[in-house]
């Protein structure tokens, strides 16, 4: 070693390090997707530049020699600074963090009981999660990906659509009598409602569609988040319209019900949103592919309902 005046190849010292901390060949070989014979060759090529043995070669597994346990620290290290560096000129200066901004409404009925399941799967990212009604800005702010509804249209930003999400009628059991007229039952419910002036005409429409003339005198919630709204159907306060995506485990759990057959196309959508640049980090990456996998079963449970509707 005395006499080596450069630093070996990297891919011999990346093959070195996985099989180091992998204590194997074989893994180390799947880990950088090639064979075990070239990370064999690689390390081979390693002990004869450096002139010492890195593994003591056994039966059925490797061992690390005591050069070579001396050596993976700093080697590992290393790397881990190296890909550090790497992710910084990549723009993302907290590869670690996940800083995500969402409604209020979407971020406790929908993502929070599932977001278990993708900190499993990312168990060493740091998860943030900012409800706000207020669209978030990534100019001057460590924000990384937003999960917005809307119409798609985010000026300098890159959105990719997650969720067709449909509008239908709700309301708690107990406000509609087995065998009476649904309809007039519902006419005399007060209404509970989204105060944006997109939802107003909504329920002109689902009047129309329903067929149902509701007593203007009725008595009205208007709120801006949907969690409230649901909150209050739960309550048996009166008829909402609620996005499909926020209530159908609770018609699943029979704690609401669905009192006529009429969906709407809900004038938004859900979008995930953040510069084109963003998506190019694996954490961001990593979340629009699990977003997916999860709303597939969204998709198919608004199926399912819209088949029995």
């Amino acid at each position: 070693m005395a006499g080596l005046k450069r630093l070996p190849n990297l891919k011999a010292l990346q093959a070195f390090r996985y099989a180091g901390e992998l204590q194997s060949f074989k893994a180390a070989a799947d880990r950088l997707h090639v064979t075990q014979a070239a990370i064999s060759q690689q390390i081979r090529t390693l002990e004869e530049q450096l002139g010492i043995k890195l593994f003591k070669r056994l039966t059925r597994e490797v061992v690390l020699s005591s050069e070579g346990s001396q050596l993976l620290p700093f080697v590992s290290k290393a790397f881990a600074t190296l890909e550090q560096g790497i992710a910084v000129l990549n723009d993302d200066p907290a590869p670690n963090r996940l800083n995500i901004a969402t409604l209020p409404s979407f971020a406790s009925r929908w993502l929070v009981p599932r977001l278990g399941r993708f900190r499993e799967q990312a168990p060493d990212l740091v998860v943030s999660l900012s409800p706000s009604l207020e669209l978030s800005s990534f100019e001057a702010s460590d924000l990384d990906v937003a999960i917005r509804f809307g119409r798609g249209h985010y000026p300098g930003l890159t959105a990719i659509k997650l969720f067709d999400d449909y509008l239908i009628p709700l309301c708690h059991p107990s406000l509609v009598v087995q065998g009476k007229p649904v309809k007039r039952q519902l006419a005399r419910l007060p209404l509970l409602s989204d105060d944006s002036p997109d939802m107003q005409s909504i329920w002109e429409t689902f009047q129309q569609r329903s067929e149902i003339q509701f007593d203007n005198s009725s008595a009205r919630l208007q709120v801006n988040d949907a969690t409230l709204l649901i909150e209050a159907a739960l309550a048996g306060q009166g008829l909402t319209l609620m996005r499909f995506s926020l209530a159908y485990e609770l018609l699943a759990r029979g704690l609401l019900i669905c009192p006529l057959p009429v969906c709407l196309k809900s004038p938004f959508d859900y979008y995930l949103v953040a510069p084109e640049r963003y998506f190019k980090r694996p954490k961001v990456s990593q979340l629009a592919q699990w977003l997916d996998m999860e709303f597939a079963e969204t998709r198919g449970a608004w199926t399912k309902f819209k088949a029995e509707l």
